[in-house]
């Protein structure tokens, strides 16, 4: 098998815009969901997919969205301002969850396509193309379109990496309060100093990921008790 041709990061776009989601409007796909994941790389809470649906015939629809970018980019204040602003005018949008129980369960890539999964079930109009960010979906049976930095480069993907991110970033300030001195609120359950600390000092809580290291070391250290 060839080597992947590495990605020309000059050909980014200044912000994301509507080429592809216009490319597939004019071939006659009218609901066209963009799909993108946050906290795939995390060690604690679920790992989630957002899927938006931006509408056909909305001619100021880029100006309207001129704010959306990359969620990574984005302050939490700016992208906090967009997700309203993505939901009242996105034809559809939804948002999927799956659990840290979940993921060590099956893996964190079969999880993120779950995820993914769980979003589009929640869309109210018929998908007919997705454009995703970098995977394939392999159990979707619709057309798709991956796109490498497609949250850089298409709007709807864009707009769905802000809605992932929001909405697990507010699932992990709610932990904070049922799991205090992991500052869940601060790292949103990445593995920052400071995080990696309190699992040291207090060890893992439910929230964690077994399956990720250190996690998985600190249990091979001091296995868990029946039942626990």
């Amino acid at each position: 098998m060839a080597p992947r041709k590495k990605f020309d990061l000059s050909i980014l776009p200044e912000r994301p815009d509507l080429s592809f989601e216009i490319e597939m409007w004019e071939k006659g796909f009218r609901f066209v969901a963009g799909i993108d994941e946050a906290g795939r790389g995390a060690l604690a809470g679920p790992v989630a997919a957002g899927a938006v649906v931006l509408p056909e015939k909305r001619i100021d629809l880029y100006e309207k969205l001129n704010g959306v970018r990359d969620s990574k980019v984005m302050t939490p204040e700016d992208r906090a301002f967009w997700a309203l602003e993505i939901k009242a005018t996105a034809v559809a949008w939804g948002v999927g969850f799956v659990s840290c129980t979940e993921i060590d369960e099956v893996g964190i890539v079969p999880a993120t396509y779950l995820a993914a999964t769980r979003a589009l079930a929640k869309l109210k109009c018929p998908v007919e193309h997705l454009l995703v960010d970098f995977i394939h979906l392999p159990d979707v049976e619709i057309l798709q379109t991956s796109l490498v930095k497609g949250d850089a480069r298409a709007l709807s993907i864009a707009a769905a990496s802000i809605l992932a991110k929001t909405a697990r970033d507010a699932l992990l300030v709610a932990m904070d309060n049922d799991f205090p001195g992991y500052c869940f609120a601060q790292n949103k359950g990445y593995a920052t100093e400071a995080h990696r600390k309190a699992i040291a000092d207090l060890g893992p809580c439910e929230q964690h990921r077994r399956s990720f290291s250190p996690i998985k070391e600190y249990f091979s250290l001091f296995p868990p008790v029946a039942g626990e």
